[in-house]
């Protein structure tokens, strides 16, 4: 399969603002050649698998990636941080895929994408927040606790989540990134993606490169893979 659309840290409903331009984009990709598109996670400010989390962006995106689906486009979603329990409620149909990493090859280059967050082992409190936020126990609260302090609950582990890793959002870790990236390239990559740092970053490394790729809700730009 050919030509790839990216889209990481949209942050919709936070940052990255209303819909609309998004959806823009996204209805223009079957015009544009996209063979696939992959969503490189939190691309709203959280999202909770339920229907009863559902914002006003959520609503009006989802029907879109059906649509290109539909049309026959793949699209697969990668979960960052902020995803919670996508491939287990009403939305995954709109996905051919949700997974913490994807593999796949655009003319013949090997890429892996990754969301980012969690490639420092030794951050344990990150991980650890990260782990109990997306736990079965977890979920069964988010399916099945009251509207109103469901909410409560999502909003009490963003907050969580933002006070962990702080040292890694004020500085890009690249001697982590660098690391993890070895190991990763030694499986037979030969590019790697990761979204989640926001900042538009290229590593060349013994076997391969690494790519940090521009939050989308700071140019609003799509990442091309593939000729056009």
């Amino acid at each position: 399969m050919g030509r790839t659309a990216i889209i990481a840290d949209s942050h919709l409903g936070g940052p990255g603002g209303e819909a609309g331009p998004l959806i823009e984009q996204l209805e223009a990709l079957p015009d544009q050649g996209c063979e696939r598109l992959v969503l490189l996670g939190d691309i709203f400010q959280a999202w909770v698998g339920f229907p009863h989390f559902e914002t006003p962006e959520i609503a009006a995106v989802v029907p879109v990636l059906r649509r290109l689906r539909r049309g026959g486009m793949p699209v697969h979603y990668i979960e960052g941080n902020r995803d919670f329990f996508l491939d287990a409620g009403p939305y995954a149909d709109a996905f051919d895929s949700v997974v913490r990493e994807l593999a796949f090859e655009v003319d013949g280059v090997r890429y892996l994408a990754v969301h980012g967050d969690g490639l420092n082992d030794a951050d344990r409190q990150y991980l650890f927040w990260r782990w109990l936020s997306k736990s079965a126990p977890a979920g069964f609260g988010f399916r099945h606790l009251p509207r109103r302090l469901a909410r409560r609950l999502v909003a009490t582990t963003e907050q969580r989540l933002s006070k962990t890793n702080f040292k890694h959002k004020i500085e890009i870790p690249e001697a982590v990134i660098r690391a993890w990236g070895d190991r990763r390239l030694a499986e037979g990559y030969d590019v790697l993606l990761l979204g989640h740092f926001h900042e538009e970053r290229h590593w060349h490394q013994p076997g391969g490169e690494i790519r940090l790729l521009e939050a989308w809700y700071t140019g609003r730009r799509v990442e091309w893979l593939g000729a056009p």
